[in-house]
């Protein structure tokens, strides 16, 4: 199945009108005529069916026919805050990849040992709504705008939280022995630097559950797409 997506569809919208890009590849690339019939997701949860009644590669024209309501495969809910790779081609892969697997809610942080503290929101978005499309998902992950760690952690949050890191000499529990089936969890990744040791306390303070994701010592973007498949794992 073909997935388009459209943030501004809702339950009363009677037809859509493509952009140029978009236009041009329904009839140029997938060879669209009228009268064929779209699938596309408003990123809420909905699938829509609609005929297509202007099949122009410049500007074509649907009309909503049908909706549906698509649960999410999930029951649990995930948020992770990551800190950005240095090599923004790392994060984007994590992005991809963990939109895939399932994943609700993601904010960047910027910490102490952050060596990229600048990132392209607008393309975050791209490569996320892209990944919802090709893995046939009908919830678009939640993308929050970069935020200082020290601002983050003083947030009131809704289910469990915790950061996992890599100072030694720290009680941490393996992720799959602190995790139970259906929660909201909130899981801290942090820089190429790791957290650094006063960041830790901090959150330590803020009743943040230490947790250990293996022996191996992973990279950023591994570690948040091992915390996404884990929290996964054990919901099946």
């Amino acid at each position: 199945m073909q997935l388009f997506y459209n943030a501004d569809i809702s339950l009363k919208t009677k037809q859509i009108t493509f952009d140029k890009i978009e236009s041009r590849h329904i009839v140029r690339v997938l060879r669209k005529k009228e009268n064929n019939i779209l699938k596309i997701t408003n990123g809420k949860g909905f699938l829509f069916d609609a005929k297509i009644v202007i099949a122009s590669d410049k500007k074509c024209l649907a009309e909503i026919i049908n909706f549906k309501e698509k649960q999410k495969p999930w029951n649990y809910y995930l948020h992770i805050a990551i800190a950005p790779t240095k090599n923004n081609d790392r994060i984007e892969w994590f992005l991809e990849k963990a939109t895939e697997i399932g994943i609700d809610e993601i904010s960047p942080i910027i910490c102490q040992n952050s060596e990229r503290r600048i990132i392209k929101l607008e393309r975050f978005e791209k490569i996320i709504q892209s990944a919802m499309k090709q893995s046939l998902k009908f919830t678009l992950p939640k993308l929050n705008k970069p935020i200082k760690l020290s601002q983050f952690i003083n947030q009131e949050f809704d289910g469990k939280v915790c950061i996992a890191h890599c100072e030694e000499g720290k009680d941490k529990n393996l992720i799959k022995s602190v995790l139970k089936p259906s929660e909201k969890i909130t899981i801290l990744i942090g820089p190429e630097g790791d957290f650094s040791s006063e960041e830790i306390k901090k959150c330590l303070e803020k009743d943040f559950t230490p947790i250990s994701l293996g022996e191996s010592r992973l990279r950023t973007e591994t570690a948040g797409l091992v915390a996404v498949n884990i929290v996964s794992f054990i919901n099946q």
